[in-house]
This record gives C-alpha cells, sequence and structure tokens, in this order.
C-alpha cells in the first residue's frame, strides 16, 4: 500500500488522507449522577472508564437550569453515556422516588439522545457518609460532599459490574 507523499509508479504523488480515528468504547466517558430533590450529585469516569471522580454537585433550581449544565458537562466531557442511581427499597421494590427518577432518567435520554442506564443505588449515600466520618473534614464539609461521594460509588459500581 503507498504511504503519504510516496511516488506511485507514475511519478505523480499519492495523497492519502487521515483516517479520522474511531469513537472506542474505551475512551468514552460516563455521567453518574445521585439525584436528590435539592441536589444532584455528580461524577465522570476516567476516559477508559476505569475510575470514577467527583464534580461540582448542582444545586437544582429548575429543569431547564438542571438540562443547561448537563449539557456543559457532556460537552466538556465528551460524555457517550449517562448513569443514573435507582433509589430502590431494602427489599428490592421501587417506590415512588423510584418512579420519579425513572422519569428523570428518561427526560435525560429524550433530551441528550444517549443511553441513560439506572443503576441500584441503595445504601450508597450510608456508605458515602461512612467514607466522609472517616476522614478530617467537618460536618458542614461531609454534608456537602455526600451527594458527590454518592455519584462516585454509583458510577464506580456499575462500572465494576460491567468488567465482570
Amino acid at each position: 500500500m503507498p504511504v503519504r507523499g510516496q511516488r506511485s509508479a507514475v511519478g505523480r504523488r499519492l495523497i492519502i488522507p487521515p483516517v479520522p480515528p474511531a469513537a472506542s468504547p474505551a475512551t468514552r466517558r460516563i455521567l453518574g449522577l445521585d439525584v436528590g430533590a435539592r441536589r444532584i450529585g455528580v461524577a465522570i469516569s476516567d476516559p477508559l472508564g476505569i475510575t470514577a471522580q467527583g464534580l461540582e454537585t448542582l444545586h437544582r433550581k429548575n429543569k431547564k437550569y438542571d438540562l443547561q449544565f448537563f449539557r456543559r458537562l457532556i460537552r466538556e466531557y465528551d460524555v457517550q453515556e449517562i448513569v443514573v442511581g435507582l433509589p430502590l427499597r431494602m427489599s428490592g421494590a421501587e417506590g415512588t422516588q423510584a418512579e420519579k427518577i425513572q422519569i428523570f432518567a428518561e427526560d435525560l435520554r429524550k433530551h441528550f439522545q444517549l443511553p441513560v442506564h439506572l443503576w441500584d443505588e441503595r445504601l450508597t449515600s450510608a456508605e458515602a457518609n461512612r467514607l466522609l466520618r472517616e476522614t478530617d473534614l467537618s460536618i458542614e464539609k461531609r454534608g456537602q460532599a455526600v451527594d458527590r461521594m454518592a455519584a462516585i460509588l454509583i458510577l464506580q459500581s456499575w462500572m465494576e459490574s460491567r468488567r465482570i
């Protein structure tokens, strides 16, 4: 096969345009959300989908504001999938909160045309609180970090389940 700039048999220079890299699933970022009525904890995967890092917590105002916030993150991080924590009861049954989250997830799907996955979030807030208690953060700062930590735990456990 000719190489860029190589002369062909008739002496003309061949121009072979570069092939754009295909969007590899291994380089797609995933957004993780812990959705509450007043705040949404946000996490993002690394480009390889191995680890989750926390981003700023969204302090909700209205639907338009929330969607603009997510649009900015989706563009900035080239998000290809979204994982939303699904608040199930300890029995595994769905309650009114789970119904609200399913509607929220469907709104995200329709608005951004991205796959949105629901993931069991039972005990993530309790685990986030436990982890944050082990730090030297004040009670006030711990309260601010719980949503972000819960989003990290949701996204991390979802990514780990896909690697099994």
